[in-house]
């Protein structure tokens, strides 16, 4: 019996390969609209009050978020990366969604996620909703392994969940919560750097994996680029 398990375990290996195309896809599906949508609401494109070659460029209200200290993100440069930041998103996303240079492109990708986390979220902590369970939390988990991280965070979430009561009291007595509450329940928006680690890490894979075999322009590319470099070889 264990003999015909690892016959066909062997078999399964074997033939794994043929398919490892489909993680890669399903990643940059995944994380193209992603990228396109926060790409393209940083540039003038979606304001229907900057026109012209200027709409190509970053919104001047991201420029003056990415370099205000007061309110914004007090980056030195401000419409420089904001441009980068739009344009790195916008088109790589779409280089992501068809797998075109998919290794090259998501380096610039990891780049914003890193500055997002550090100059945005990275005060809030990690969690990108505040869970309001700690029995549920995952910060439960960190707490087992003896930091002290895991202990304030089950605490906060014990008084996120008094604060979201209250909140919930307050909707029951005085709105309409069936209409309220007919696309999902309230949460607290946290906004740690779940998210972007999450993308960081899906990009990273990428990098590694490439778009994938058989679902990837990167795929054909390289078979067409190899089949012409072998009939110049030949020819020497």
């Amino acid at each position: 019996m264990l003999q015909k398990i690892t016959h066909y375990y062997l078999i399964f290996l074997k033939q794994l390969p043929s398919f490892d195309g489909i993680p890669a896809l399903m990643l940059r599906v995944y994380l193209a609209p992603v990228f396109i949508i926060a790409g393209y609401n940083k540039l003038g494109l979606p304001d229907p009050d900057i026109t012209g070659l200027t709409s190509l460029l970053a919104n001047p209200n991201i420029v003056e978020w990415f370099g205000n200290a007061e309110w914004g993100l007090g980056l030195p440069f401000p419409a420089l990366l904001a441009n980068l930041a739009a344009w790195s998103e916008f088109l790589g996303g779409w280089f992501l969604l068809f797998g075109l240079l998919t290794r090259l492109v998501s380096i610039p990708l990891m780049v914003t996620m890193v500055i997002a986390m550090t100059t945005v979220h990275a005060d809030n902590g990690w969690f990108a909703i505040t869970p309001t369970n700690p029995d549920t939390s995952p910060a439960k988990v960190v707490s087992w392994l003896g930091f002290e991280q895991g202990d304030i965070s089950m605490q906060n979430s014990n008084e996120t969940a008094a604060r979201l009561g209250k909140m919930r009291d307050l909707l029951e007595e005085n709105g309409n919560t069936e209409w309220l509450y007919d696309k999902g329940p309230i949460v607290v928006l946290n906004n740690g750097i779940e998210f972007a680690m999450t993308y960081f890490i899906m990009l990273l894979v990428l990098v590694f994996m490439g778009g994938g075999r058989f679902t990837s322009a990167d795929y054909y590319l390289s078979r067409a680029l190899c089949s012409r470099c072998k009939k110049q070889l030949e020819q020497l």
